[in-house]
């Protein structure tokens, strides 16, 4: 994201601060309204023109008792206008946007509120929206993931925003198809499931072609649950401005017992929740029969997995380093169940400053198939050591990035190439039977080999000879200044007293 655009988001997000909504979710939510609002009518826009082009009428967004409703019509209203217009008649109409359809967008935009206390504040902060670039997709990415990086208390439960760029890589190292049904068990914004969908329209555009696959992309293909209802809003609207008419975005404590979710998916896309509380009470039964009695979310998501998908189903799931190679029953035994009764495949070790600035913990990303009847061969490990932004809490792009080398890499993994690889490359393959040998531990570091380099050093004399010499010279060089500066000194007082 270029300065420019970060600055105006700063801009908007300071007219909401000092006009007394400090809660950064809170914020968050307003600011996400308005942007909706704005890439409807941008999508209206999109639409009226096809209609000139291709002679024909389509389906609008807004009847003619809601043009009023339009971002462009309302934008230059003055501000005391704009602000009873939005809240009698543009906030009542997202509200129930959808309603045809018996949506899930329509039932969890019922406890919205619209939160702008002025009109003056009002008009500030649409003129700063009207100024964003929002066209283009990467940059709505870009926006989306600023904002939400302003979230100081991510982490608190176990949450963290993925980066956009990690992401990607994962869609494009599962590959999802239209016959997909993909899922996010805890998908905040829905970060995962709108990356899926941009990945589906770029390399399989033969999708909106076909009333059937179209139909399942927009209605049936993509489900996002999660136990924060504001996060669920924000989780809809981000996936209707992409693009995706219906999302199945549901409140679901996916680890409860009151999840009836079995054999129903074919893609898990996610990032868990690593360390939140949990009540023993109301985990799922057959959870804890997979983790042996654990607590831990990062174990009973990896068996949720297993339960909610399809034979054949797949997962990449980032998981934190503990989950890798933690002793305890529970840890070993949710490895021995992927390890032994379905198809595990890869394990990505992550730098930890992938998820800076508001946390520095190590993760993997884990990658597996439901067989039930095992099929571990050959798990494929990489090293990766750079993603393209700095480590540290600025996170600055740089050069060097390994995603596009893990992907190729990936793709090609059972290659000759690949089989031959040495354990002090980047990547390489470890036997199930090892694994097996080292009590199912899959942390890197267990299989990685380190290459150390002799260093050979001169004589300790012939150092301390040298070192003598270059004393010697500096005390020589040192005699040679003073006697330059004394003999300066004297052509001074010279020419003073001939002066004098």
């Amino acid at each position: 994201m270029d300065t420019d655009l970060r600055n105006k988001i700063d801009r908007i997000w300071e007219y909401f601060w000092t006009g007394g909504i400090t809660n950064p979710l809170s914020v968050i939510e307003q600011i996400t309204y308005l942007l909706f609002i704005k890439g409807l009518d941008d999508i209206e826009i999109r639409n009226e023109k096809d209609d000139v082009f291709l002679g024909i009428t389509s389906n609008r967004i807004f009847d003619s008792e809601h043009q009023n409703c339009r971002w462009s019509v309302f934008k230059d209203y003055e501000a005391g206008k704009m602000f009873k217009n939005m809240q009698e008649n543009v906030f009542p109409f997202i509200k129930q946007l959808g309603n045809t359809k018996n949506s899930n967008y329509a039932k969890y935009m019922q406890d919205a509120l619209f939160l702008v206390p002025t009109p003056l504040m009002l008009q500030k902060v649409v003129t700063g929206i009207d100024g964003l670039p929002m066209r283009d997709r990467d940059t709505k990415g870009d926006v989306y993931e600023y904002l939400l990086s302003k979230l100081s208390t991510a982490g608190t439960n176990g949450q963290f925003r993925t980066p956009r760029h990690i992401i990607r890589m994962m869609v494009e190292l599962m590959k999802p198809t239209s016959q997909d049904i993909i899922v996010d068990p805890a998908c905040g914004s829905a970060g995962f499931l709108v990356e899926a969908g941009e990945y589906l329209r770029e390399n399989h555009k033969e999708i909106f072609n076909d009333k059937e696959e179209k139909e399942h992309f927009n209605n049936t293909m993509f489900y996002g649950f999660d136990i924060d209802t504001t996060m669920l809003r924000i989780s809809a609207m981000n996936l209707m401005q992409h693009g995706i008419e219906n999302p199945n975005i549901e409140y679901k404590n996916t680890i409860g017992d009151d999840n009836d979710d079995k054999n129903k998916f074919t893609l898990v896309l996610a990032n868990p929740p690593f360390k939140g509380s949990v009540d023993l009470e109301t985990i799922s039964k057959d959870l804890l029969g997979v983790t042996n009695k654990s607590k831990k979310t990062e174990l009973l998501f990896l068996a949720l997995f297993l339960k909610i998908l399809k034979t054949g189903g797949r997962v990449a799931s980032i998981v934190p380093d503990g989950v890798l190679f933690g002793s305890s029953n529970q840890h070993k035994a949710i490895r021995k169940e992927i390890i032994e009764n379905h198809k595990l495949e890869a394990i990505i070790s992550m730098p930890s400053g992938v998820f800076k600035p508001y946390a520095g913990v190590s993760t993997a990303i884990m990658i597996f198939t439901k067989t039930g009847q095992g099929g571990t061969d050959k798990v494929w490990f990489y090293d990766m050591t750079a993603d393209g932004f700095s480590l540290d809490d600025q996170r600055q792009p740089i050069k060097e990035n390994d995603i596009p080398d893990i992907i190729e890499r990936f793709n090609n993994r059972d290659s000759e190439e690949e089989q031959k690889r040495l354990r002090t490359e980047k990547s390489f393959l470890v036997s199930k039977q090892e694994i097996v040998e080292n009590d199912y531990d899959l942390s890197i570091n267990k299989y990685k080999e380190i290459v150390i380099e002799k260093k050979e050093y001169e004589n300790p004399k012939v150092i301390l000879k040298r070192v003598i010499e270059m004393e010697d010279e500096i005390q020589q060089k040192l005699k040679e200044l003073e006697e330059i500066l004394w003999v300066k000194k004297y052509w001074i007082f010279v020419i003073y007293q001939v002066i004098r």
